[in-house]
């Protein structure tokens, strides 16, 4: 239970931060969703629905994603490198379990929260996503698995310009080709074949596919849980690593 211990000192950090932090993350989801949603949007046919409908679960899963992976690998590498934090927690009597569980838990919530002003914003556009529990569920699972991204990347990156170098070439490309505004089969063969690899891909499609009343695409959801357990062990690797 000493995770409680990491979970409650970061939400009590959040309370003090939350207005500003969610202005800081939503900004770029806002606008996307008012460019491509409402602007660009009403000019686009999609297969079923309108354009809004389709890039409304794409957006959620592009703020889930972006919100989460920065709630953490931002917080531990600053914390690490420059305000040199962090090493009261590897010090302390806890786990390195307990401890990225806490941090994991912590970005989940705030990537939670972005995800639903998004989904607010959203139905107040326009889009009606039929919403049900496998639809939070495939959420909550995003912001698990990119938060714990998130601070594998905080522990084994020296440099906060490092840091943001990771941000450009692999969270950026992923907002923009993981089926968040189109399908990735319209793009080549040889890309949409590795974007098919990649998480995101698989939480717009699960997302979309939820949203429109279809059943949970099963596989994109084991994906997703394969992805979740492999970067929370691998953040749990990186703790143990450099105590």
């Amino acid at each position: 239970m000493d995770f409680v211990t990491v979970l409650w000192r970061e939400m009590l950090v959040f309370k003090r931060t939350w207005w500003k932090f969610l202005a800081s993350r939503l900004v770029g989801p806002v606008l996307y969703l008012t460019a491509f949603g409402w602007g660009l949007g009403r000019n686009i046919p999609t297969d079923s629905g309108s354009y809004l409908d389709f890039v409304v679960p794409g957006i959620i899963a592009l703020s889930a994603m972006t919100t989460s992976f920065n709630a953490t690998g931002n917080e531990v590498n600053m914390s690490r490198l420059y305000y040199k934090t962090l090493e009261e927690y590897l010090i302390a009597p806890i786990s390195a379990g307990s401890f990225v569980l806490g941090k994991v838990l912590a970005g989940t919530v705030r990537g939670l929260i972005s995800s639903m002003v998004i989904l607010v914003l959203g139905v107040l556009f326009g889009a009606r996503p039929a919403l049900g529990g496998w639809f939070f569920a495939v959420i909550g699972t995003t912001c698990f698995l990119f938060a714990a991204l998130g601070v594998v990347a905080g522990m084994i990156i020296n440099s906060h310009a490092d840091m943001a170098n990771f941000s450009t070439f692999v969270i950026l490309p992923m907002a923009f080709l993981c089926g968040t505004f189109f399908q990735a089969e319209k793009l080549p063969a040889i890309v949409a074949d590795v974007v098919r690899v990649l998480p995101l891909t698989h939480t717009s499609y699960t997302l979309r596919a939820l949203a429109a009343g279809h059943t949970i695409p099963i596989v994109s959801a084991l994906v997703l849980v394969g992805y979740s357990v492999a970067f929370f062990a691998a953040a749990v690797w990186t703790v143990r690593r450099i105590r």
